[in-house]
């Protein structure tokens, strides 16, 4: 590569039984690469079967997995991420009548601690396809594309990466970029550009070096043949006839309504079915539906091409009605609802202890996450009836896109001390609904009383080409994502981009389409902003009532175990006479605590008793014990949690004392002043009688006479 860093593909070594195979290697990371795809398509497919499943063994880093059976589960919410990325990637470039099913498995076996594997991942897939005999218009490549200390580096080491500003998954052909994914730090819009570019310098050299492996592949140089369509061109051609001119005018006509629109297009499909005999219909009912959506398609692009208006009558960069509302849950401990269209979301807050935070044990990745954002998507928010199977891909990719946007305006662990957990579930969508997530998020957040930096937007743009014209569009439906070239989704503040998600269905983008895609998103970006701030434009001063509060505290090293005490005695008798939750850890040489409780009287007893198990005696101070224990000689006073002092029999009071009882009973609270340390026991000594006024002494009986 262009920085000197090697890396290397074989393949003809490992897995030869599958279609492909290759191993791909950089420093100590090594990726198994397989490929295998069914001779024949099952009867009725009519789409590409695609699955990749990207998996790290353990052993590629000397480590045993975690749970019960200690072997590798089902795939972490990471490696499902990194899956996503090289689906999205190989996906367009299949041949669009290919149906058989594909099955694309990676293995991480062999680790590099400080090289991240999954920006090598799509490279490793796409040279087993190259070395394959199955149709693909390949190869292509992944990089990783960040900008550090103002400098852009091609996939750097891991712990580069703690200082970049920009981080950006790149996919592309040698020709074209057709997938990115990243977050960044309120960068322009043309450094996001400029970083694309830099990446596809890179994928460029990576994609002919797979070009130059597969022709050492006999195999590879004869695709096998295929045949999974089957077509009636005369049906074709009647249903074109039939329809194209009543679709375009119900795309023309711009129904805001998605139920109507698609009542209007089902009608349109019905009236043609209805010419044809109910045997003929039922035979060609398959071609039928595909011709048809074809049509709906080539109408639906033409008229916003043709017309510069869209299937709900908005012009090409206008925004959907919004309203959102915040503290609609009166419960959670922050809530809002953000509507766009026919798109809504209805997002919580909830803030925990350090011991919410999620622990993440991977095999490359592994330590915990103070900040967690879930994304769910039931099937009434499209009006259909779905079983649920729990979270899909789907959920932890929109998820995921949400979390790291929000992310980069979270406040510092100082003014944030809580683990904090968004929640957002859809309960309605006509696209964009990752998007309407950021905004929901940004306002619960807010709501909650969290110190976001700056509220954060998003928008999803689209692209639609043909016949030598181009729209982008702005906040697409869930139509226009379908029937598009282009899903563009980007968050930000008003100073700058914050994450983006962009997938392309279609053979080159340039830059300039790209750069005005970008500056139409700003300006959507900052509408949206604007709307959400009529509602909330700033963090509450203070957090909710009823949420829970968070203190700090730093001990010496040393107080660690009296705090926790023997078998964690002390500290979950703490936690039980108190209510609050209480963790403790050492941070660079220091215990850390962490107190919540819902009430400050709690939080407070914790601080109190801690302060006196840490606290250190000093000779001079006056302490207010409670006696503990009475011996012939004295009594025995706790002045400290845990620490005890010998209170003599001489210094309880100034008169005589026949015994201890005479002057203090166990139980008794008595003010004391330390009077010394033993320097070789470290033994305690108290006095009483100190803090007593003494006793006048008596004039003597005949000291008048005397006189």
């Amino acid at each position: 590569m262009a920085d000197g860093k090697t890396i290397t593909i074989e393949t003809g070594k490992l897995a030869k039984q599958a279609d492909g195979s290759v191993v791909l290697k950089t420093g100590n990371t090594m990726l198994l690469a397989t490929v295998v795809s069914t001779k024949e398509a099952k009867p009725g497919t009519d789409f590409l079967p695609l699955s990749v499943d990207y998996q790290e063994k353990y052993a590629a880093v000397g480590r045993f997995p975690g749970g019960f059976f200690k072997r590798e589960a089902r795939l972490s919410e990471y490696e499902i991420l990194i899956s996503r990325l090289v689906d999205r990637a190989l996906r367009p470039l299949f041949p669009d009548d290919y149906h058989a099913d594909v099955q694309v498995l990676i293995s991480l076996i062999s680790s590099d601690k400080d090289i991240l594997p999954d920006s090598f991942a799509g490279m490793a897939a796409s040279a087993a396809l190259a070395v394959s005999d199955i149709p693909f218009n390949g190869p292509i490549s992944e990089v990783r594309v960040a900008k550090i200390n103002g400098k852009y580096v091609i996939n750097p080491l891991r712990s580069e990466l703690e200082n970049a500003t920009l981080d950006l998954i790149v996919a592309g052909s040698a020709k074209d970029i057709n997938m990115v994914e990243g977050e960044m730090k309120e960068v322009s819009e043309e450094e996001m550009i400029e970083a694309i570019k830099l990446a596809h310098d890179a994928i460029k050299i990576q994609c002919q070096g797979q070009l130059e492996l597969a022709a050492l592949v006999e195999k590879s140089k004869v695709k096998r043949t295929y045949s999974h369509e089957e077509h009636d061109l005369e049906l074709k051609e009647q249903i074109t006839k039939a329809t194209y001119d009543k679709c375009y005018a119900v795309a023309k006509n711009g129904n805001p309504n998605k139920a109507e629109r698609k009542a209007a297009f089902d009608a349109i499909k019905a009236e043609f079915t209805a010419t044809l005999t109910p045997e003929d219909a039922e035979a060609k009912k398959a071609f039928i539906n595909k011709y048809f959506h074809d049509v709906e398609k080539d109408a639906v692009r033409d008229a916003v091409l043709n017309e510069r208006t869209r299937l709900d009558g908005r012009k090409l960069d206008e925004i959907r009605p919004i309203w959102s509302e915040v503290d609609y849950l009166p419960s959670a401990h922050g809530s809002a609802i953000f509507t766009r269209g026919e798109t809504q979301s209805l997002t919580t807050v909830t803030l925990g202890s350090k011991q919410d935070e999620q622990l993440i044990d991977g095999a490359v990745i592994e330590g915990t996450s103070n900040f967690l954002l879930h994304y769910n998507f039931p099937s009434f928010s499209t009006g259909e009836v779905k079983p649920n199977r729990g979270v899909g891909r789907r959920e932890v990719g929109h998820g995921n896109l949400a979390m790291r946007s929000l992310k980069q305006m979270l406040p510092s662990a100082e003014e944030n001390p809580y683990t904090v957990r968004v929640v957002s579930d859809i309960l309605e969508s006509n696209g964009s609904s990752s998007m309407a997530t950021v905004c929901a998020g940004t306002l619960a957040l807010m709501d909650a009383g969290v110190k976001l930096k700056k509220p954060v937007s998003g928008i999803a743009m689209g692209l639609i080409t043909g016949k030598g014209k181009y729209a982008v569009l702005s906040d697409i439906l869930g139509d226009e994502d379908h029937l598009g070239d282009m899903d563009f989704k980007v968050t930000g503040t008003k100073d700058g981009i914050c994450g983006c998600q962009m997938d392309l269905k279609v053979d080159g983008l340039s830059y300039q389409v790209l750069a005005e895609a970008l500056e139409q998103a700003k300006r959507g970006r900052l509408h949206i902003l604007n709307e959400m701030n009529k509602t909330l434009d700033a963090p509450r001063a203070d957090y909710k009532p009823h949420a829970p509060r968070v203190v700090k505290m730093t001990i010496a090293k040393d107080f660690i175990g009296a705090v926790i005490g023997p078998g964690g005695k002390v500290i979950q008798e703490m936690q039980r006479e108190t209510g609050a939750t209480i963790s403790i850890e050492e941070v660079n040489g220091v215990g850390i605590i962490d107190i919540l409780a819902e009430n400050k009287e709690a939080i407070d007893r914790v601080v109190a008793k801690i302060k006196g198990i840490t606290a250190t005696p000093e000779v001079g101070e006056i302490y207010k014990g409670k006696v503990k224990s009475i011996m012939p000689f004295g009594a025995f006073v706790e002045i400290l949690p845990g620490k005890d002092g010998l209170l003599h029999i001489s210094e309880i009071e100034h008169r005589r004392l026949e015994k201890v009882e005479d002057a203090l009973k166990e139980g008794q609270e008595v003010e004391v002043k330390l009077i010394e340390v033993d320097k070789k026991t470290g033994k305690l000594k108290l006095s009483r009688k100190v803090l007593l006024p003494k006793p006048e002494k008596a004039a003597p009986e005949n000291s008048a006479q005397a006189n």
